[in-house]
């Protein structure tokens, strides 16, 4: 079975153990395909936790949970060398982070280190400690989770940081038709009928040839255009009307091009298209710009949020 196949079927087995978020389950598969890292934010029983823990079910690989809070040291999620005292030599001992998928659940409950080691691992795909430096899994995907409702004990983090992630999804209350469907799952699941599983776990072979399948989708030079017009849009709003200018104090990064590009590839290939249109970028590019884009203090006093911004710039920026 192709990768195509083997993944539109884990997609549906996501969908039916997950309901009402078919959004954060599209975006988790986009991130593996476009192998980066995703920061999701939502109120508490919004299916966070469970999203990456059905998509490890279906997929070959090992998984981790780590819950976030103010007294996490660096080495509980990097690792650290322990002393042998047989032969008076150390050992490194792996943490979590060298797991295929990792839940950093709560990020932004846990100091400045902790995430520092956390986000330097996910940006350099390696964790050195003393003297040597340990290599992670070449499938190696985080989902971090934040709670925007209560701020008090928490470590916000840094924009600089921010950008290590590929996007940042924010996850909504599901509507009163998927709030039933999600009533008679738990109730099925406590009577332990399950749904069906795939008939085939997605290898980590099938991911890394999905994603050369993805970064070999044809794209026009239109459409290219059109991602970097974007960003540069962001970066210099002054072009686009003084309105905008006051709003921007930063733009996106040559980061947040890179995921632009290959957010909207893994869209248009999970969408079964071999060519990437104006439509994938538009329909990616809010979780990709969110947490890249520095509003103003004029932007906040007049109540403007960064989707708000980045509609402004796709009614401003034309497609060719």
């Amino acid at each position: 079975m192709s990768a195509q196949n083997v993944l539109n079927e884990l997609k549906e087995y996501l969908c039916s153990c997950i309901i009402g978020q078919e959004h954060l389950v599209n975006r988790l598969l986009i991130t593996l395909l476009a192998d980066g890292h995703l920061l999701v934010e939502g109120a508490p029983g919004l299916a966070k936790t469970r999203a990456i823990k059905v998509l490890a079910e279906g997929l070959e690989a090992s998984f981790h949970r780590i819950q976030f809070t103010p007294d996490l040291l660096p080495a509980d999620v990097t690792g650290t060398d322990i002393y042998t005292p047989e032969d008076g030599s150390f050992r490194f001992q792996p943490g979590p982070i060298f797991h295929n998928l990792v839940l950093a659940d709560e990020i932004n409950r846990a100091p400045a280190k902790v995430q520092s080691a956390l986000l330097e691992a996910m940006g350099e795909r390696q964790v050195s400690i003393g003297r040597k430096t340990y290599p992670l899994p070449r499938v190696f995907m985080v989902m971090a989770t934040q709670n925007p409702i209560e701020q008090e004990g928490t470590y916000p983090l840094p924009e600089a940081q921010l950008d290590r992630f590929l996007m940042h999804v924010k996850v909504e209350y599901p509507n009163i038709s998927a709030e039933r469907q999600i009533l008679r799952l738990a109730r099925g699941e406590a009577m332990q009928q399950q749904p069906a599983r795939p008939s085939q776990q997605l290898t980590q072979g099938n991911v890394l040839e999905a994603r050369q399948n993805v970064l070999a989708m044809h794209m026009e030079p239109v459409v290219e255009e059109y991602i970097v017009q974007l960003v540069n849009a962001s970066r210099h709003p002054s072009l686009y009307g003084e309105r905008l200018a006051g709003w921007l104090d930063y733009g996106a990064s040559p980061r947040g091009t890179i995921a632009l590009d290959r957010c909207a590839r893994a869209h248009a290939w999970l969408a079964g298209r071999d060519f990437v249109s104006p439509d994938d970028v538009q329909a990616v590019v809010h979780d990709v710009f969110r947490h890249r884009l520095l509003l103003s203090f004029e932007a906040e006093a007049e109540g403007k949020d960064a989707d708000q911004i980045i509609d402004q710039l796709l009614n401003l920026v034309p497609v060719a």
